[in-house]
């Protein structure tokens, strides 16, 4: 009873999506391929592999048996091929990233095009998650490196500095606070505002930065929490309320004249994010690359990306 790759990569995915039709896309198949290839291996297997429900699909118990040994397989089968290619001079492979940060999404696409400028061989692939759910997937070696605001002490994981994310508060083109541009940190206490939800690495920097001038969360007029900062600038535009977003997913719809955004006396709001990966897996070849292209390139990627030019990154050197 020979397990094949794809049926290994099929089954994986489709646990990580919980969907066999996101499972599909994500692999290019179609959906009948991805459900005819989880019928074949659970047929081998002997077992049922997910429990079908409306929504979509979870683990069963044979399922999660199989999961952290399918995890290993593929693992050990990408290394071996990875490793196979080095010897004919090409580095290729795939690498998956993690990431919890809106700004770490603007970010990532451009750093990650100017490595493939060098290793255009290697597929960078970028799994975007909750903040503990990529900690708990950097940790369980299902991803290679996690990009979070949230840096939690561990023995296995080690970190780079990856960008100083600036937040700022912006409001409607023609709210009435577009004509100052600047208030008090008093005057946030009755405007409508639109959040991000509680634990996300935005709001609590928020918080603990108005906690600072003895506001607390109870005191705001929070009228809409939204998933993601996109939604959230387009529900500026449309002025709903105001909000405070990443400086880089806020400067198009400023230079759009779109949002204006706002100071605020005597307060200034920042957070630090990183990027990290886990001592405890041996990295790949193409992984290492990367890592090391990180490791060069990230104080450099500070500089160009913290402007509104967005120029490409000079890696030539």
């Amino acid at each position: 009873m020979a397990l094949t790759f794809q049926e290994i990569e099929v089954f994986l995915t489709v646990a990580d999506q919980g969907s066999f039709s996101k499972a599909a896309r994500l692999l290019n198949l179609s959906q009948p391929s991805v459900s005819q290839i989880i019928q074949t291996l659970e047929s081998r297997l002997q077992s049922e592999l997910f429990i079908r429900h409306r929504r979509g699909v979870q683990l069963s118990d044979a399922g999660e048996t199989l999961l952290p040994m399918a995890q290993e397989l593929l693992t050990t089968a990408r290394r071996l091929e990875e490793n196979m290619s080095v010897l004919h001079g090409t580095v290729m492979g795939r690498v998956l990233v993690g990431c919890s940060t809106s700004s770490g999404k603007y970010l990532l696409p451009r750093l990650i095009a100017s490595f493939r400028q060098q290793f255009p061989a290697v597929r960078v692939d970028v799994l975007v998650r909750g903040r503990q759910s990529v900690i708990e997937k950097l940790l369980a070696g299902q991803v290679a490196f996690g990009v979070s605001s949230k840096k939690i002490d561990h023995h296995d994981l080690e970190y780079l500095p990856f960008f100083e994310d600036e937040i700022v508060l912006i409001v409607p083109a023609r709210h009435p606070w577009a004509k100052f541009g600047c208030v008090y940190t008093d005057d946030l206490l009755d405007i409508p505002l639109i959040l991000r939800e509680d634990d996300a690495g935005t709001t609590e920097s928020v918080y603990r930065g108005l906690l600072e001038h003895d506001i607390t969360p109870d005191m705001l007029n929070v009228v809409m929490q939204l998933g993601n900062a996109e939604a959230i600038l387009l529900a500026v535009e449309e002025e709903i309320g105001a909000a405070f977003v990443s400086r880089l997913i806020a400067q198009r719809g400023i230079a759009l004249g779109r949002v204006k955004e706002i100071s605020i006396t005597g307060m200034t709001l920042q957070r630090s994010l990183h990027i990290a990966r886990n001592l405890h897996f041996p990295m790949t070849r193409s992984q290492a690359e990367l890592w090391k292209f990180f490791q060069l390139h990230l104080a450099e990627l500070v500089r160009v990306y913290s402007s509104s030019s967005g120029a490409a990154l000079d890696t030539a050197s």
